[in-house]
């Protein structure tokens, strides 16, 4: 079991969870945040840190966003670690109610 970042990231990308996590399993996109899969130690630190509850066990995760386990894991390769904490985007309080978001991911790592 892993931890999944889930569809309520994309568009907010609230950093708050990446400075609790121990091993540094975050991975930084341009418009969200995924954990890596190969790292995490399931530790749960991270979980109540997200203010979108965005965060859930593999085990948790909600049907409705079932693709993100795959979505963490194959970013997770190519994004950058991220371990310090950043302001969410520009328009995170916009869009932290949003539903329906999976089209607005930006697959680009943080920087391209």
């Amino acid at each position: 079991m892993t931890y999944v970042v889930s569809e309520p990231c994309i568009k907010c990308k609230y950093t708050d969870c990446v400075t609790v996590c121990p091993v540094d399993a975050f991975r930084e996109g341009a418009n969200c945040l995924v954990i890596d899969p190969e790292v995490c130690i399931d530790c749960d630190l991270c979980v109540p840190e997200c203010p979108v509850d965005a965060i859930f066990s593999e085990d948790d995760l909600p049907q409705k966003w079932a693709e993100y386990v795959e979505v963490n894991a194959r970013l997770a390769v190519d994004w950058p670690e991220i371990t310090e904490q950043k302001d969410g985007l520009p328009e995170a309080d916009e869009f932290k109610d949003v539903e329906s978001k999976r089209e607005m991911l930006d697959e680009s790592a943080q920087g391209s």
